[in-house]
């Protein structure tokens, strides 16, 4: 890709339609800075505008360089007013609203807008060395990008308020055990298994896929009933796709590789 940045890496897979960016800033444990959070934007974005040059992007894994997802804000950068501006937000909500899904590689440590971070993805994936938690306590605020929002969701409130009160920092295989990630693995196993789950996302119809997520987050926002007619309006377009009629012959047919394009 043509793009470089000063504080992330963005790379593209062709072949299998899987797009990575790294956050770059390892002398401060890949700390939000205010340059690293816009860049995190204007990366995502360039990975999505692949799609508008023809070129099949699906599925985009977001880690940290050098051992680290992210350590939370740079407090180097903390003024006298409230640390979590418009700005500050605005990462984290380009993320959840990311058309293709987003998975979050996990290795060491993912604490207070790291952790934040890796929830407005789609997916959390750690490696068993992960350390995840929300410190801000400690420092006289609270989370102000969603933690306890995302963890009471995930998890329970209790839970989340545990984790935030506390300010302690949890193993992998607790946030696990709450939900708060979806798989842990072995240090040598991370990146097959992660690149593993996004070469089967990115194997799937796109457009299937695509109303998967809008439907999951919108079943935390309506009622049961409400959610079953959403998701009836979101099935009926895809039965006129040309995907789902290649799904159908796939499944009529034993020998049959589908290749899905996401129209």
């Amino acid at each position: 890709m043509d793009e470089t940045f000063e504080t992330v890496e963005i790379e593209f897979d062709e072949s299998t339609g899987i797009g990575h960016l790294t956050l770059d800033r390892p002398d401060s444990l890949n700390a939000l800075s205010l340059q690293l959070r816009e860049e995190i934007v204007a990366g995502l974005r360039a990975l999505n505008d692949l799609n508008d040059d023809g070129i099949d992007m699906r599925v985009v894994v977001i880690e940290g360089a050098e051992g680290n997802f992210c350590a939370g804000a740079d407090i180097m950068e903390f003024e006298d007013d409230a640390p979590t501006t418009e700005v500050d937000r605005t990462h984290f909500q380009f993320i959840r609203d990311y058309p293709v899904p987003v998975i979050a590689k996990i290795r060491g440590y993912c604490l207070g807008g790291g952790l934040e971070t890796a929830m407005s993805c789609d997916f959390r994936f750690a490696s068993e060395d992960a350390t995840l938690g929300l410190p801000e306590v400690d420092l006289g605020i609270i989370p102000g990008a969603g933690g306890v929002q995302y963890i009471s969701r995930l998890a329970d409130p209790s839970t989340a308020m545990e984790i935030a009160m506390t300010g302690d920092h949890i193993s992998a295989d607790r946030a696990a055990e709450a939900g708060i990630v979806n798989r842990v693995y072995g240090e040598d196993e991370l990146d097959e298994g992660v690149e593993e789950f996004a070469s089967t996302i990115a194997s799937k119809p796109p457009l299937s896929i695509q109303a998967l997520k809008q439907s999951a987050y919108m079943a935390t926002e309506m009622g049961l009933d409400e959610g079953l007619d959403y998701d009836r309006k979101l099935i009926e377009p895809l039965f006129g796709t040309e995907d789902h009629e290649e799904g159908v012959k796939a499944f009529a047919e034993d020998d049959y590789e589908p290749e899905f394009k996401g129209r």
